[in-house]
């Protein structure tokens, strides 16, 4: 059941507003064995399947590992729906959300970059934002920065997953628009975790 007071439209996400829940806060606990990380566990374990999948096809094309690819990308709504529907918040589940989602643009974007599926140079920026957002959020969590998702990173996302997998199924068009519109947006997402990094680093030294 719904906690009482949660509208229909924060349920379903559309509503984000406010301020993070105290369970996902820095210094909560990250309590592991919650409904919603279950989901991410699986969609985790799913990953290196859909690659070996991908890898193993002719020129790219498996549905098995589209099928794998969308079941993974459409999870992570389904974790979040999960965890407002039933408040089962942790740290974990915020720390590793993103993670999954990144690990799996990033499987997506090799698959193509193997089979030449997209532009080799937009594949490498995309690759080389994801891991770089990776390598910020492991450097804030041990100097005590949060890193939360900002307006272009959450819209980003979309593109970003659809690109590969419209790669692998069907219109080229579509993947490469798809891949031009994430790779911006993802880009200009990294400038504003950066700054507003930067900005929490500096606040907390000046409080010293």
């Amino acid at each position: 059941m719904a906690p009482r007071g949660l509208s229909f439209s924060r349920l379903i996400g559309l509503d984000r507003s406010g301020p993070p829940p105290d369970q996902v806060r820095a210094g909560a606990p990250l309590r592991p064995w919650t409904l919603p990380n279950a989901i991410g566990y699986v969609r985790l374990a799913l990953i290196p399947v859909f690659v070996l999948l991908a890898l193993a096809s002719r020129a790219g094309h498996s549905l098995s590992a589209e099928v794998v690819f969308a079941v993974v990308g459409w999870a992570d709504y389904l974790d979040g729906f999960t965890a407002r529907l039933t408040g089962q918040y942790s740290r974990l589940g915020a720390m590793l959300d993103p993670i999954i989602d990144r690990l799996l643009v990033v499987a997506g974007m090799a698959v193509a970059w193997d089979f030449r599926l997209l532009p080799r140079w937009a594949l490498a920026l995309v690759i080389a934002r994801e891991l770089t957002i990776l390598v910020i959020s492991r450097y804030g969590l041990r100097r005590g920065v949060e890193i939360r998702i900002n307006w272009a990173g959450r819209i980003g996302v979309a593109p970003v997953m659809g690109a590969p997998f419209f790669a692998m199924t069907g219109p080229h068009w579509l993947a490469v628009t798809l891949l031009y519109v994430g790779m911006a947006l993802g880009l200009l997402a990294l400038g504003l975790y950066v700054r507003r990094g930067i900005r929490q680093l500096r606040e907390g030294s000046s409080s010293d």
